[in-house]
């Protein structure tokens, strides 16, 4: 019986077909790889940006609150003076404490992130530091939120201590709240002249406009967030570089080699309204 092998040019059709085949699957498994990176890094993102935003809502909402009907007041100091002091000021601004006067609310450069500073009647800071105080009782909290080298830290003070009332227990502390964020901003929704406002934003200004519209009479009644985070390095490659504003930022360009998300909420202070209101 004659029996033959594979010609050379069936051969070479056989190759050739496995190399297509070959390069095919390749490019499919790249392919998957990229596309499960890309899912990895923008699942990543946004949990961070879940988490940053649920943690300054929790934080934020509480600006300008002082209730002493329910709260258990620690009542070393006056509370009136203190309550006064926390409804008209509920984002801290500079000059407001005569222990740090430099301690406030500010607005950055082009390009630069700002500063946030709040007041507020509560059972600990930021960090969980309570300075000394009762376990029952409430005292007069400030919160400060900035960022220092691609972190957003939370550092809480005493406010009495802050105004010269109380000498300092403990330190103040630091926490940071979220890695990666390349930009924080924050702008103010102001009320009318409170003589005839009903409690509502009428426009959104930025911290640098915040001394002459209090000296005017407006009250600040919401807080509007902005935070650019990006994911970690080394986890994506080739992405499309874009231009993304935060708030009333210029735009700044992303990188290549990182993926980047806005995250925004604007924040009703429900004490602020009710105080606004009552009054008119």
């Amino acid at each position: 019986m004659n029996q033959r092998g594979f010609s050379l040019v069936e051969l070479m059709i056989a190759l050739v077909l496995g190399l297509v085949i070959s390069g095919a699957i390749i490019q499919t498994m790249v392919s998957s790889r990229v596309t499960n990176s890309l899912n990895q890094v923008v699942a990543q993102v946004q949990e961070s940006g879940r988490f940053v935003m649920r943690r300054l809502n929790r934080d934020l909402v509480e600006a300008g609150r002082y209730d002493e009907i329910i709260a258990h007041v620690d009542s070393t100091y006056d509370s009136s003076v203190e309550s006064a002091f926390i409804q008209n000021k509920p984002v801290g601004l500079a000059g407001d404490y005569i222990g740090n006067t430099t301690l406030g609310a500010s607005q950055a450069g082009s390009g630069g992130n700002d500063e946030l500073v709040i007041n507020f009647l509560g059972s600990e800071d930021c960090t969980g530091n309570r300075f000394g105080y009762a376990a029952d009782t409430e005292f007069h909290v400030v919160n400060k939120y900035y960022v220092s080298d691609g972190q957003l830290y939370c550092t809480g003070f005493d406010g009495r201590v802050l105004r010269g009332l109380r000498s300092p227990v403990g330190s103040s502390k630091s926490v940071v709240i979220m890695d990666n964020v390349e930009s924080f901003q924050v702008q103010y929704g102001i009320t009318d002249d409170v003589a005839s406002s009903e409690g509502q934003a009428v426009r959104y200004v930025t911290a640098s406009d915040l001394p002459a519209l209090r000296s005017s009479d407006h009250q600040v009644v919401a807080i509007r967030i902005g935070v650019l985070i990006k994911s970690d390095d080394a986890l994506v490659s080739n992405m499309e570089v874009r231009s993304i504003a935060v708030l009333n930022e210029s735009k700044v360009t992303t990188d290549s080699s990182h993926y980047f998300q806005v995250f925004t909420q604007t924040l009703a202070l429900r004490n602020m309204k009710n105080f606004v209101r009552s009054l008119e």
